[in-house]
Parts: structure tokens; sequence; C-alpha cells
């Protein structure tokens, strides 16, 4: 079975009900307060779990009440916690502010998990034997570096989401398989305050990216090159804490599920959300790209092919995609679109075939996108999360 190892902060958090955001020196009347378990770590091995992956929670939690109660909240989800270390003092905590629209604010105090100052043997060996690696910025950064080597070299797939953003070092994104920022995070790693151009910009030297909008969806690019915007579901949101821990959480136990199943990359495969691949100019000039979808898209291999792509007019990210500079450079893009972008890999760049498909990362997104639009229709980070029955439920 394949084994999904998340590294990350858990929090305990503390959410307080207002009407509106509150201005410097003013009191507002809150209309209620949860104490619930989080951590954009905890929350997305939660996720992943309740989306039927097979998971080790590698972290820090304190000697406090809030330990214990997370430690047990993990030991009831099934997540292995022989990765999860008890450090004498204060577990973490998030301050969340939620306003009535449901959007939110947090401050968090990392405590226990700035405790984690390096990955232990146990924390090693489950990362050695995973096939998905999850990271997040809640740990010290040299934590995250040690976890992205030890994940390189057992050959997992690595998701880091950049949240809270803090400085990098140079290097860290391209050695990590898909980065998901949101569009704020996004804009600090990049400069760019376009998320089509940021995610263009985050999977450059041959990674994956998608820049998550909220309710506007999300934006997905790999090597350089944006394959289109898939579209959020409507729902009427009543608190969008731990949504997007969420959408990582379901992506991953999606891609995990797939993996190792016969892919259809270059094989002219259709997938659901509109697109198709092949591997020469014929093939992906003959694409049948779904009119009028969000995310229709041709794929090509080569510059010729992505030349000659024919993407569907009208589409809101019709763009051809290539797998080099040279394609990048002579794709040819549906006018007026807001995907047409491409990036070319910095010079000396390794560009590194996809450890995933493009059928199988759009179906995985659809996946996502379902289970974060059920998990904001309810209050808590944690408890409201869905199961695998919700979503398949919905996508069936």
């Amino acid at each position: 079975m394949n084994r999904i190892a998340v590294l990350g902060g858990a929090n305990m958090d503390l959410v307080v009900r207002q009407p509106r955001p509150a201005n410097p020196g003013e009191t507002l009347i809150g209309s209620g307060f949860l104490t619930v378990p989080g951590g954009k770590g905890l929350n997305q091995a939660v996720a992943a779990t309740r989306l039927g992956a097979s998971v080790d929670f590698l972290g820090a939690v304190g000697t406090d009440a809030y330990g214990s109660a997370l430690r047990a909240l993990l030991d009831r989800e099934g997540i292995r916690t022989s990765g999860l270390a008890t450090v004498p003092g204060a577990t973490g905590t998030a301050h969340i502010a939620v306003v009535d629209s449901g959007e939110n604010s947090i401050v968090v105090v990392p405590a226990a998990n700035a405790a984690v100052t390096g990955l232990s043997e146990v924390q090693r060996a489950a990362i050695a034997g995973a096939t998905h690696l999850l990271l997040q910025c809640e740990l010290p950064v040299g934590v995250l570096v040690e976890g992205v080597a030890a994940a390189r070299a057992a050959g997992a797939f690595t998701v880091f989401t950049p949240a809270p953003v803090v400085p990098l070092p140079d290097g860290f994104l391209a050695g990590v398989d898909l980065v998901v920022p949101n569009r704020l995070e996004s804009e600090a790693l990049t400069g760019e305050s376009d998320p089509v151009r940021a995610a263009a910009v985050l999977s450059a030297d041959g990674t994956w990216a998608i820049v998550t909008l909220g309710a506007e969806g999300c934006v997905v690019a790999f090597d350089g090159i944006v394959l289109g915007l898939a579209p959020a579901r409507p729902v009427r949101a009543v608190d969008t804490t731990a949504a997007g821990d969420t959408f990582v959480g379901a992506l991953v136990a999606r891609l995990a599920a797939r993996s190792g199943q016969t892919r259809g990359a270059g094989s002219g495969t259709a997938t659901g959300s509109g697109s198709s691949s092949g591997t020469s100019a014929g093939a992906a000039a003959g694409a049948a790209v779904a009119a009028g979808t969000s995310a229709g898209t041709a794929v090509a291999s080569s510059a010729g092919a992505a030349a000659g792509a024919a993407v569907a007019a009208g589409t809101s990210a019709g763009t051809a995609v290539a797998s080099s500079a040279g394609a990048a450079a002579g794709a040819a893009v549906a006018a007026g679109t807001s995907a047409g972008t491409a990036v070319a890999p910095s010079a000396g760049a390794a560009v590194r075939a996809p450890a995933v498909s493009e059928a199988e990362m759009i179906d995985a997104v659809r996946w996502a996108t379902v289970a974060s639009s059920l998990s904001v229709t309810r209050p808590g980070a944690t408890s409201s999360m869905p199961t695998l029955a919700e979503v398949t439920a919905i996508l069936s």
C-alpha cells in the first residue's frame, strides 16, 4: 500500500467567530469560540487519512493538555504517530479569527513545533518507507531541507505548502515535485501578483505548481507551462479554516491511490477535465479539447507539437503545453486567454519527467476541489473534513 508521510506542524486551534475584521485598537463582540485540533501538517494528515490514505505524522507536541489531545486525535483517526515527539513545554497554537463571510486570519505560535531541529531515526525511517511526503513551513526550515533530501533519496513524491511564508534556501523549491501556495503566498515567493504568471514561474524548473484561489478555483502548471484554471465547486462557505489543507491532503491521497496504475500520458487519452495528450505534432494538432471547459488543454512533448496544438477557443485556460524551453517559446496559446503563459526553465536546470501524468494530476485536482468545497460548508478544521464516501458520492 502507498504510504504518505506528513512532516509538519500540530497545533491547537483557538477559533473566534466575529462579524468582521477588527481595526487597530478596536474591540468587537464575538459570536462563538471553538478549540479544535489543527496545524497545517496535522490537517493535511487527517484529510488524507479520511480519504483512504495510509499516513505517518512526523512532528512534535508539548507536555500540556493540548499535546495529549492532539496525539489522541491522531490515534483516533488511525494515523501512525511513532514519529510524533513529545517535548517539554507548550504545544503549538493557532489563533484564528473567522468573520461572518467565512474568511479567516491566523496567527501561529509554534512552541513545540520549533523544537524539531532535526529528523530523528524514526522520522527518517518513515520517510524512507513513504511514496509521498507532505511538508509545510510550521517546522524549522532546516528540518524541511532534511525532509526533502530524505524523500528524494527514497524516490518519494514531495509536496510543499509554503505557509506561513518564510525565507527558503536557494534551490529549495526546485527540489520538490509539487508546490501548492495560495494567491498571497505565490506572490511572496515570486513577486508576481498575477497567479497565472506565478504558477508558471514556480513550476519553471520541471516541477508542478498549483496556486489555490479560494472561490475562484486554482491554477495548475507544470515545467513552466500553465495547464489551466480548474474552477471551484460553488458552495456557501461557513468557515474556510483548513480548506487549503483539505485540498492538499485530498490531492495527495488521490495521487497515492492512483500511483502505480498505468498512465495515459503520451497516449492521446482524454481526461475528465477536457484535456488530451499526444506525443507528436500530429497528435497534438488533432487533439480535441472540450469547448467551454475551464481547463481545456492540449498537451504536447515537443516544440513542433506545441506550435501546432489546437486549443478550444473561448476556454478560460486555453493553453498549449510543451515540455522544454524551446517548446515553450513556440507554444501557440488561445488569444485572449488568462492562462496563456509559458516560462522556460532557468539556465542549467535539470528538467525532470513528471512523476505523475497530466491526467492523474487533473483527476486529483477534481477530488481535492470537491473535498475542500465540502470542508468549508461546516465549522471547525479537522471536524469539517469530508470522508472518502462523501467525496465519492459527489464524483460518481
